[in-house]
């Protein structure tokens, strides 16, 4: 299945698979939220197969891929109890150690393998310089494909090493059909709100709806149209967020702050805009820190509630 958005990513890698010197490395560039992932499944496919070589239908034992691992023991533990499970936050050197060591081998069924990893802008520092080493002297047949939803993060020296596949956002009326064939029973009112948080990403739209961040997003655009002089908002979003909040659900509303403040730019007054570009210029650099930092969640959540007070219009900035 093609996913919206991806026919052009497509085009280049099969116009590349169809030539005579297929590139050993791949960045599969853009939000999160679209599909990227999805992709990188499917292209490692048919990079792998070889004619006459029967293919199994689920775990492929040539395409490897490296991601988040359970946070520690317990959450190892709940993962094979299939429950919810809390990740570390980076992609370890260990793991690329580990994977190098499979590329002494030969790939199992053909003469391809594909390396996955997602999203790599989480390596580790030295995870990031021990897999730049595989991409400078690549085994042959081995084939690496980079999802990254903030490439800039990664190594100057890994980007230049990659040919860039580059997936855009989705238009409006594409992401509402999106969103009501894929949760239907949602109201209009949380299908608009996730559609707008998403900016065009229907993974994200999904997501924010999966989550119940509607109440999140109502609080944050008050915060941001109105300030917060008694500081009771930012109560009520730290209550809303939760005392313990997982990763992922951190980096859930710090996206949700950034478009609450981007979407209100749309209209805002010139007066506005110096403290809304430098409340958004905040968040982005809160949203790059995040994945990273161990942040305390509850001062995080009152510095995304305080900028967002920021961003309210001059006369309401009071006491933000």
């Amino acid at each position: 299945m093609t996913l919206l958005g991806h026919d052009e990513p497509w085009h280049q890698w099969r116009d590349a698979m169809a030539g005579p010197r297929m590139h050993h490395a791949w960045l599969l560039a853009g939000k999160r939220g679209l599909g990227k992932m999805h992709f990188a499944m499917q292209a490692a496919r048919e990079l792998v197969a070889e004619h006459g070589i029967r293919q199994p239908e689920g775990q492929h034992p040539d395409i490897h891929i490296l991601t988040h691992l359970p946070k520690d023991d317990k959450e190892e533990r709940k993962r094979e109890e299939g429950k919810p499970f809390e990740l570390k936050r980076n992609i370890s050197i260990a793991q690329i150690r580990a994977m190098q060591q499979r590329l002494n081998t030969r790939p199992t069924l053909g003469s391809r393998r594909a390396i996955i990893i997602d999203p790599s802008d989480d390596l580790e520092k030295n995870a990031s310089n021990a897999l730049l080493k595989s991409l400078e002297e690549p085994p042959q047949g081995t084939y690496f494909l980079l999802v990254a939803h903030r490439p800039a993060r990664l190594l100057p020296t890994i980007r230049s090493r990659c040919r860039v596949l580059r997936f855009p956002t989705l238009s409006e009326s594409d992401m509402t059909t999106i969103v009501a064939r894929e949760v239907p029973e949602a109201d209009d009112a949380t299908r608009r709100a996730a559609i707008s948080a998403a900016n065009g990403a229907p993974g994200a739209a999904l997501d924010f709806m999966a989550r119940d961040l509607g109440k999140l997003n109502q609080l944050m655009e008050q915060i941001a149209h109105g300030g917060d002089p008694d500081f009771m908002l930012r109560g009520k979003l730290a209550d809303a967020i939760g005392a313990r909040p997982d990763r992922v659900r951190l980096l859930a509303t710090l996206d949700l702050a950034r478009s609450v403040v981007g979407n209100m730019a749309q209209d805002c007054t010139p007066a506005q805009i110096p403290a809304m570009v430098e409340a958004h210029a905040e968040l982005i650099a809160l949203s790059g820190q995040a994945p990273t930092y161990n942040f305390d969640a509850g001062l995080l959540v009152m510095q995304i509630g305080t900028l967002l007070a920021s961003a309210a219009a001059p006369r309401d900035r009071v006491n933000v």
